[in-house]
């Protein structure tokens, strides 16, 4: 279903059917309680007391219905848009917010309906499988799921697994230690590159590197030279970098130089009051509580100077992936997953189907413009920010991390053009920042954050066009009695699809997804309105760096395109479009191979969480001790004690009986 057309609104309709479906438990009580005339049932949760008279629990009627966002902010707006339609129908409705106490979470799960984000969820359930007390889980089962912006939660977040950890016991020395090193190394490449992958180069030993380490963008992998490694054995003092005595060194050495190389300042994280904190790619928000895994957290707090955390240990983690297939029922609602199809069905067995729009869709999506540089494509950018807001249309810029957001915006301030910016710095304005994002003369600059769920309505003056004095067309007021004031056009509709009115999106490079970059698109031409979209694209950009064929370059070398000149060519932005295809297929693969791996974990965490809730359920262990306690005596004496063995050949005083 296309952006703008009320997936929320949809999604009140099968959550409130599914959400009728009573528990097995509530099926009992109440035929113990009001008899088998089941039109003589009342239908409401029971509430359980002891015999003095205290509430023990609350057994709700359904069997309840989880309904996942992206973000707090949208699980919250969503709940206080949808909710008054099912408590006005006789539905308890939650949310889940970050940082909520107990008592809240367990209140939430206990409603028919709950609203939050797939990570509340997917934390609650690790939380619950490690529980002392079976009464301190807030969960109660997963019985049906309905992911709003499927692709995301399914697709996109799936590379990166759900991990609750604790503190081990090293030391944080060493990352500062390693940290001083790092910048004195000297940045390499690989000479002769036959295919191969870059760790496959390095385990031949072949020398086809220069440099004291090299970087694979693609991989995201960092790897120590024969250099290096001398280097960092002779500064660290150790005769053989990958004894088995040093070789913990090597990982760290390793993590240091990826948080040097790999992950950059205000693109992948944000330090705020002394504190690492990660920035998801695809969402542009801020991952509250969430740390990197395997010391890479410690290197980037390293890296940036401010108080290293202990490193954690992994306690209990999930895949997306595996988490969602637990559920009786699942289903999804996204504007973007065609292009995902074939990964819906061999992953989760679901089938992607298009509903169409309710209006036509005006909105017109023009080609590409191509540079040589992104400095030139930023230029370009702003000459088409003062173009469009000399007619006061609103306009939508879309970047892919905070440091070129705010470049786009010191550029702004130069020129003298009022604008909003919104990034994982100033989230805490977001509802103010979208509300004005659509009004005449708005001009706006986002990362991701912008690109899901909102919705930015159009404001007086920004629908209709009328004639200039000069003879050209501009926005107008919008008036559904009459037509545009002095519009050539007799209809309407012929005049909102001959101007392009409405809000103008500027994509400042393409994304590694399409599914991203029509996200962007999708928050213009909403429900029939006119809108435009057009992508700014330069050689420099990440995708066409690590991704872009050769074709394209010799595309460009054939045109003889100059410095500043501006490319619009329909089989560029076709070769655009493959590089984000071999992308995508490359993704997948990794998807694919990370819950290949999981699903053996997967199976060996059910056997244990379930004999772990096995045990909590059990009010008396006695019984289940003793019968422990009599197998490992059994297994002991048949280890020491054979029976098929002469006694005196038994190892009594081993067995310590």
């Amino acid at each position: 279903m296309k952006t703008g057309e009320g997936k929320t609104l949809v999604a009140t309709m099968p959550s409130f059917l599914n959400a009728l479906e009573p528990s097995e438990e509530w099926l009992n009580l109440a035929e113990n309680r009001f008899g088998s005339d089941r039109d003589k049932w009342i239908f409401e949760p029971f509430e359980l007391r002891n015999s003095s008279g205290v509430l023990e629990r609350i057994v709700p009627f359904g069997k309840g219905v989880h309904i996942i966002t992206v973000n707090d902010y949208l699980a919250r707006r969503d709940r206080d848009w949808m909710g008054p339609i099912h408590e006005f129908l006789g539905l308890r409705v939650g949310v889940l917010q970050n940082m909520m106490e107990y008592d809240e979470r367990k209140a939430a799960y206990l409603c028919d309906i709950t609203y939050g984000t797939n990570s509340e969820f997917g934390f609650d359930y690790l939380r619950d499988n490690m529980v002392t007390d079976i009464n301190h889980c807030v969960q109660r089962g997963l019985n049906y799921a309905i992911i709003d912006e499927v692709d995301s939660i399914l697709i996109d977040e799936a590379r990166t697994p759900l991990i609750i950890s604790g503190p081990a016991e090293d030391s944080t020395e060493k990352y500062y230690k390693i940290n001083k090193f790092i910048p004195r190394l000297k940045r390499g490449e690989i000479i002769e590159d036959d295919g191969d992958r870059l760790e496959a180069l390095l385990m031949k030993k072949e020398k086809k590197t220069t440099g004291d380490f090299v970087v694979d963008e693609k991989t995201k992998t960092v790897i120590l030279t024969e250099d290096g490694i001398k280097k960092f054995e002779q500064w660290l003092g150790v005769p053989n970098l990958y004894d088995n005595s040093h070789f913990h060194l090597v990982h760290h050495i390793n993590q240091g130089l990826r948080a040097h190389n790999l992950f950059q300042l205000d693109r992948d994280y944000i330090v705020k009051d002394g504190e690492v904190l990660i920035v998801d790619e695809f969402t542009g928000r801020i991952m509250d509580g969430r740390r990197y895994s395997d010391g890479l957290h410690q290197a980037l707090e390293a890296k940036e100077n401010v108080q290293i955390k202990r490193e954690n240990q992994t306690l209990a983690t999930i895949t997306l992936q595996n988490y969602f297939r637990m559920y009786n029922k699942l289903s999804g609602m996204t504007g973007t997953a065609l292009t995902e199809a074939v990964e819906f069905d061999k992953i989760y067995k679901l089938d992607v189907v298009v509903i169409p729009t309710n209006e036509p869709m005006i909105r017109v999506d023009y080609p590409d413009v191509i540079f040589k540089t992104e400095r030139e494509k930023f230029q370009a950018i702003i000459e088409e920010i003062k173009e469009m807001h000399k007619f006061g249309r609103p306009i939508l810029v879309g970047t892919v991390s905070i440091e070129k957001s705010e470049r786009i915006s010191k550029m702004l301030e130069k020129s003298g053009i009022a604008h909003n910016v919104l990034n994982a710095k100033y989230h805490e304005k977001e509802a103010e920042i979208i509300a004005r994002a659509g009004q005449f003369n708005g001009v706006t600059i986002a990362t991701n954050m912008a690109g899901r769920g909102t919705d930015i309505k159009l404001g007086d003056g920004t629908i209709k066009c009328e004639r200039d004095t000069d003879g050209k067309l501009k926005c107008c007021a919008y008036c559904t009695a009459k037509n545009c004031a002095q519009c050539y056009h007799e209809k309407k509709e012929d005049c909102m699809a001959a101007v392009q009115c409405g809000l103008h999106i500027i994509g400042s490079e393409r994304h590694e997804s399409r599914r991203i970059d029509n996200q962007l698109r999708g928050r213009s031409g909403r429900q029939g309105d006119p809108g435009s979209s057009r992508f700014f694209v330069s050689l420099e950009d990440d995708l066409m760096r690590l991704f872009g064929s050769d074709k394209m370059k010799k595309i460009l070398e054939f045109i003889g395109v100059q410095e500043g000149e501006r490319i619009e060519n329909v089989q560029l932005s076709k070769q655009i479009e493959k590089a984000q295809r071999r992308v995508e297929e490359y993704n997948f693969e990794r998807r694919k191979h990370l819950l290949e791996y999981d699903d053996v974990n997967n199976k060996q965490r059910q056997i244990i969480y379930k004999q772990r809730r096995d045990v909590l359920e059990l009010k008396n262990l006695s019984d289940l001790i003793r019968e422990m306690a009599e197998n490992m005596i059994e297994l002991k004496i048949d280890e020491f004690c054979p029976e098929k063995t002469d006694r005196y050949e038994w190892d009594i005083k081993t067995l310590n009986i």
